[in-house]
């Protein structure tokens, strides 16, 4: 028998279950054999059953039809972005959601009667890759070519890395959706860089306090060495420590890597209580070795936003079957996932479709609050569009309010937003899930906090 499939008396927690210090303005967390609703839930097409942990059952999905992009006002171009979204590389699969988000963005603002300063906004679409590529710097390179005002992306920190100081270094302003590293915080890009993504300081601690309140007094991390990787492993391990629980083995593995043996077998040589695996499409090679082949059990198994994905067409029933996993941000809402199904109708995941959309809704007002569509204008208006005015949660009535002279806070579909000096979300929530028995996964709960 395998040392997972039995319990550990000794390594039972011995603390008071709770959550480690931290601002939390909600919680909401149903048991793993409870039975909700799974409206909302971002893996829509999945199984319902991902809250009951067992075979799936007869639990109804709310099913979503798309709706048609609004049509677009004919007048000249005001506003040019780029995106700079993943559709090639190791995080593939959130690139159709996130180019979805700036695409339906795009069209509701040009089928706006005001438009941004009277006119149309356009978006030019370039790939990201991955850090084992050279992609995203000749993306930016022709991006810029083109003289985009702001940058959508990138989806990875690594890769934000690579091209951050291309961008804001040419004074043009750059919003990610979904990078989280926390060394962004305080990078030198001279007020040019914004994200709609908290950073994983607040992810880190959702995720270790959940593990910790799960019961698992013991730790083990395998995590992807780069800027996203290792902060998060960072934030998991602060968490896990500061909630009395103890991180017995962590292991990197570099982007690029095919072969994850190593860190499997010096991790479960450890006897964890539970692993976090903090990766992106990695995933799929580590889960069959680490659950298949060592017998470690998926209700043990804790994920985040880089590899919280639809598995079923990946791995055989029940692999993952009561793992759990973060994602950043509130659940997407039926009437937004129709509209981005309306834009994309093969989407199953909508992972960062809200905060593509918000940054380039943001990145729209600041330019209609400042008068003007250059980059230094709407960095100069982006922390004053999202934050100390009056309440608006759609482009058109944001835009009617600046037209009447009114100071707006813009309130997005990922959630409120209120950019701090550093051009990070000053609150976030993060969303817990769980996958079942089909390997696709359903919202069970979210914390929302202060950054």
């Amino acid at each position: 028998m395998s040392n997972f499939a039995k319990s550990s008396p000794s390594r039972k927690l011995r603390i008071t279950t709770g959550i480690a210090a931290m601002s939390v303005g909600v919680f909401m967390l149903a048991a793993c054999s409870s039975s909700g609703d799974t409206a909302g839930d971002p893996a829509a097409e999945g199984d319902a059953a991902a809250a009951v942990c067992g075979p799936d059952t007869a639990e109804t999905v709310t099913e979503v039809s798309p709706v048609e992009a609004p049509t677009a006002q004919e007048r000249s171009e005001a506003l040019k972005i780029g995106s700079l979204l993943p559709q090639t590389g190791t995080l593939a699969f959130l690139g159709p959601p996130e180019i979805a988000g700036v695409d339906l963005a795009v069209a509701e603002i040009n089928a706006s009667p005001s438009g941004v300063l009277g006119g149309n906004i356009s978006v030019v679409h370039r790939d990201s890759g991955d850090t084992s590529t050279d992609i995203a710097t000749q993306s930016v390179t022709d991006l810029l070519s083109q003289n985009v005002s702001a940058i959508v992306g990138a989806a990875s920190s690594g890769v934000s890395m690579t091209v951050i100081d291309q961008i804001t270094g040419a004074g043009v302003v750059q919003i990610s959706p979904a990078n989280t590293s926390a060394e962004f915080s305080t990078y030198d890009d001279k007020g040019f860089y914004f994200r709609t993504a908290p950073s994983d300081i607040l992810q880190g601690r959702v995720n270790g306090n959940t593990i910790v309140n799960d019961g698992n007094a013991s730790v083990g991390i395998i995590y992807l060495n780069d800027a996203y990787g290792s902060g998060l492993s960072e934030s998991i391990t602060t968490a896990v420590e500061a909630a009395g629980g103890e991180v017995v083995a962590s292991e990197a593995f570099n982007e690029g890597d095919s072969q994850f043996s190593a860190q499997i077998d010096a991790v479960t040589a450890a006897d964890p209580d539970a692993i976090a695996l903090v990766a992106f499409d990695q995933t799929a090679t580590i889960v069959p070795q680490l659950i298949g082949t060592k017998g470690f059990p998926a209700d043990k198994l804790y994920m985040v936003d880089g590899n919280m994905a639809d598995y079923s067409a990946d791995f055989e029933e029940g692999t993952l079957n009561c793992a759990k996993g973060t994602i950043p941000g509130v659940v997407a809402s039926d009437d937004f996932r129709a509209k981005l199904l309306g834009i994309d109708p093969e989407l199953k995941d909508y992972t960062y479709g809200a905060e593509s959309y918000d940054a380039v809704i943001l990145a729209a007002l600041a330019a209609q609050a400042g008068g003007a569509a250059d980059s230094a204008t709407i960095k100069d208006n982006m922390q004053k569009v999202s934050a100390d005015g009056e309440k608006c949660t759609t482009y058109a009535d944001c835009v009617a309010l600046l037209e009447a002279g009114t100071d707006i806070d813009y309130d997005g579909v990922s959630g409120p937003i209120s950019f701090d000096e550093n051009g990070d979300p000053s609150e976030a929530t993060i969303g817990i899930y769980q996958y079942g028995n089909g390997n696709t996964y359903s919202n069970i709960g979210e914390e929302a906090g202060q950054l």
